[in-house]
């Protein structure tokens, strides 16, 4: 019995040194207003898509964005392969929020595990974006359009901001990254909207 329970501490240790190690355990979150990518896939709106179904929290990648972060062409999945299917344009298919051009919008995250944040920034589509083309920077505004410093607090379970959408026309994507303050990663979710 003795050598069971030893056994199973030191299993739950490896286990719990590994998480924290790859940060993976540290801090989790999603937008849902407007509902990011990873969250229609949660709530089984769209299919086939992989685990991030599971885990709408977890798309985590290297922080420093637009200069530093996930690749062109990777950046809705944060850089993290086994969440692809966020990049997958899906033929300009994917479900949007409807929007006002040039009006108030609160954005919603939500956070499964809570970490203290640098700052929360808003990035949108140029006019022109190709909604059948994965995300690059170059499709983007070159500066957020709602920036929110967070000054190393650790955000509820629930955080809202509001902020003025910019002057935009016809489909376009909002990209939301939530920059964490003691790790070398941010969270990235990507949501369709149409003004």
């Amino acid at each position: 019995m003795r050598k069971k329970m030893g056994a199973a501490v030191v299993g739950l240790a490896v286990t719990a040194v590994s998480l924290l190690a790859t940060g993976s355990a540290s801090s989790h979150g999603y937008t849902d207003s407007p509902i990011s990518r990873q969250k229609l896939c949660a709530n089984g709106t769209v299919a086939n898509c992989g685990n991030i179904q599971w885990e709408p929290q977890s798309v985590e990648g290297l922080k420093g964005f637009p200069a530093a972060g996930p690749a062109d062409g990777k950046i809705c999945s944060g850089g993290n392969g086994q969440f692809a299917q966020l990049d997958d344009p899906r033929g300009g298919t994917w479900p949007t929020t409807k929007l006002s051009s040039g009006q108030s919008h609160t954005f919603r995250w939500q956070f499964t595990a809570r970490h203290s944040t640098t700052d929360f920034r808003y990035y949108i589509t140029k006019n022109g974006w190709n909604p059948s083309q994965p995300l690059t920077r170059a499709a983007l505004d070159t500066q957020p359009f709602l920036t929110v410093p967070y000054n190393n607090q650790q955000p509820p379970a629930t955080l809202s901001h509001t902020g003025t959408l910019p002057s935009k026309s016809g489909r376009h994507m909002i990209l939301a990254v939530w920059t964490v303050a003691d790790t070398s990663n941010a969270f990235y979710a990507c949501s369709d909207v149409q003004f």
